[in-house]
C-alpha cells in the first residue's frame, strides 16, 4: 500500500507556468527528498493516479519516466512501482540567504532605452536616412533566396567586407584586401577577437590615461595587465609607456580623436609608436571610432596607413556613425594574421545576421554611406558650436568648454574643486547625461570634467535650457 500522501502532494495548477507532467515529477521528487515517501514505498499506478487527479495517462507516464531515469523510482512489474530502495532522505535545506543586490552600474554607463540629452555614443538619430535604409531592406527581403537563409560566413559577408575595404582605401588611406577585414558586432566583440588571437593571460598592454574604461575592463577580464600611459597635447606619451613597461605586448590607442580628450596623435608620436612596435615585436590596436568627424581641415589619415611592418590592427565601427542598433563594426588585420583570425572566427561562430550585413553593403556601394558621412560632418560642426555656445552662456563661470578639432562630444572642464562624479550621477538621476572625466583615468590626481555628446542637441536654445537644469544640480 502507498502511505497517505501529504496535503498538496498532487495538487496541480493549470495556471502554473510548468507543464502538468513537470508538476507531478516535482511533487514526487520533493516528497522523496524530504522523506515523506520512503525507500521501498509503493506509488500509485499510472492508470490509478491519472484517474485520481484527472489528467491524461500520458502525463503521468512522462513524469514517471523522468523519475525512473534519475533513479528515484523503480518499476517491479506485477508488484507495481516503488521508491528506489537505496535512496536516503535528505535533510531539509536551510533557508537560502537573501541574495545580495547586484552592484548597479554607474549611472552614466547605463544604456537607456530612450536617449537622454548629451548621451554619449549616439549619432544624430533624427538625421539618419531611414527611408533609404527601409527601401534597401525591402529590396533585400524581396530578393531572398534559400542560400541566403543559411549561416552567414563567420568572418562577415563577403559583399560587406569588400565594400568596407574599398571605403577604407578611399576615406582612411588604408590599403587592405577583403580577406583582411572581419565584421564584428561592436568594439567589445572586436577586442575579444584580438585578445584571443594574439595574447595570453599575464601579457601587459599600454592603454591611454585618461582612456576608454571598457578597454581596461576587457583586459582585466582576459587576465591581462593594463598599463596606463599618460596623454598630453600630442597624444599618448610613448616614452612614458616605454619607461613604465618596456616589455608590453601591445598598445591600444585612439589616434584620430583621443578618447576622451579628442586630441590627435601627432605625426612624431605616431612614428615613435610604430618604431616601438617594430623593435619590440608588439602590436598596436588602433580604435578609430569616429575618425571621419574632424571639423578643422580634412580628416587625418589613419595610423594604419603609415604601417609598413604589419604591426597595426585597425578597429572601426558602423554603429557609432550610423545607429547603435545596427551592432556592426569591423577589424582590419595584417595580411599575415588573416588566416589565424579566420580560424578563430570559425571557432567562435559569431557574426551578425547576413540580411543586416547585406543592407549595409548596398548602403555603402550605392554611395549613401559616403554622402551620409559628409552630411553628418556639416551637421555635427553646427551642433557642436551651438551646444558649446548654449552651455557657455549659462555655465561659463562653472564649466569651461574646451575646443576640439573633431569627435562627437564636448569636454567641459570643471572650475574649482567640484566633484565631477557626483554631478554626473545627479544629471543621470534627473534625466540628463554625462560621463565623469575622472572615471576615465587611473591617475591619483585625475582631472575633473564632464563628457557630453552634442550630436542630438539641435540648437543653442535647447542647449541653454538644458544648461539651466544642470545649473540647478551643481
Amino acid at each position: 500500500m502507498i502511505p497517505a500522501r501529504p496535503e498538496g502532494l498532487l495538487t496541480l495548477s493549470d495556471s502554473s507556468g510548468d507543464p502538468l507532467y513537470r508538476q507531478v515529477y516535482e511533487r514526487f521528487r520533493g516528497a522523496i527528498a524530504e522523506g515523506t515517501l520512503k525507500p521501498g514505498d509503493r506509488i500509485p499506478s499510472v492508470r490509478a493516479l491519472a484517474k485520481d487527479i484527472g489528467v491524461a495517462r500520458g502525463t503521468i507516464e512522462v513524469a514517471y519516466s523522468l523519475l525512473a531515469a534519475e533513479g528515484y523510482i523503480q518499476a517491479r512489474g506485477q508488484a507495481g512501482t516503488i521508491v528506489a530502495p537505496n535512496l536516503q532522505p535528505q535533510a531539509p535545506a536551510a533557508p537560502a540567504a537573501a541574495p545580495k543586490p547586484l552592484a548597479r552600474p554607474q549611472g552614466e554607463w547605463t544604456h537607456h532605452p530612450t536617449p537622454l540629452p548629451f548621451q554619449m555614443g549616439l549619432p544624430a538619430l533624427d538625421a539618419f536616412p531611414r527611408k533609404i535604409w527601409a527601401r534597401l531592406g525591402a529590396r533585400h527581403l524581396r530578393s531572398l533566396q534559400p542560400p541566403d537563409l543559411a549561416y552567414p560566413e563567420s568572418r562577415g559577408l563577403l559583399a560587406l567586407r569588400t565594400a568596407t575595404a574599398a571605403y577604407l582605401q578611399v576615406a582612411r588611406g588604408i590599403q587592405c584586401a577583403p580577406s583582411q577585414v572581419f565584421i564584428t558586432s561592436g568594439y567589445n566583440n572586436t577586442m575579444q577577437l584580438v585578445l584571443q588571437a594574439l595574447f595570453k593571460p599575464g601579457d601587459s598592454v599600454w592603454v591611454e590615461d585618461p582612456g576608454y574604461p571598457p578597454t581596461r575592463a576587457q583586459l582585466a577580464q582576459a587576465g591581462m595587465q593594463a598599463v596606463p600611459v599618460p596623454v598630453d597635447g600630442e597624444g599618448m606619451v610613448v616614452e612614458a609607456g616605454i619607461a613604465a613597461e618596456p616589455r608590453a605586448r601591445a598598445a591600444v590607442v585612439t589616434p584620430a580623436h583621443q578618447s576622451p580628450l579628442c586630441l590627435s596623435l601627432s605625426l612624431p608620436r605616431r612614428q615613435a609608436l610604430l618604431d616601438w612596435a617594430e623593435r619590440s615585436n608588439a602590436w598596436i590596436v588602433e580604435d578609430d571610432y569616429d575618425g571621419e568627424y574632424r571639423y578643422v581641415g580634412r580628416p587625418l589619415p589613419a595610423l594604419k596607413s603609415l604601417d609598413r611592418q604589419g604591426r597595426v590592427l585597425y578597429a572601426g565601427t558602423f554603429s557609432k556613425v550610423l545607429f547603435p542598433g545596427l551592432r556592426l563594426a569591423y577589424l582590419v588585420v595584417p595580411q599575415e594574421q588573416a588566416a589565424r583570425f579566420e580560424r578563430l572566427c570559425a571557432l567562435l561562430a559569431g557574426g551578425a545576421p547576413a540580411l543586416t550585413q547585406g543592407i549595409l553593403a548596398s548602403f555603402i556601394n550605392e554611395g549613401h554611406f559616403g554622402r551620409h558621412i559628409q552630411r553628418m560632418r556639416r551637421l555635427y560642426s553646427d551642433r557642436r558650436d551651438a551646444t558649446a555656445a548654449g552651455l557657455s552662456a549659462v555655465l561659463g563661470a562653472r564649466l569651461r568648454i574646451e575646443p576640439q578639432p573633431g569627435g562627437m562630444h564636448l569636454v567641459a572642464r570643471m572650475e574649482g574643486r567640484q566633484a565631477d562624479r557626483a554631478l554626473a550621477a545627479r544629471m543621470v538621476e534627473n534625466g540628463l547625461y554625462a560621463h565623469a572625466l575622472s572615471r576615465w583615468s587611473e591617475a591619483p590626481d585625475a582631472q575633473s570634467g564632464l563628457l557630453m555628446s552634442f550630436t542630438n542637441i539641435v540648437s543653442a536654445e535647447q542647449a541653454e535650457q538644458l544648461a539651466r537644469r544642470i545649473l540647478q544640480l551643481m
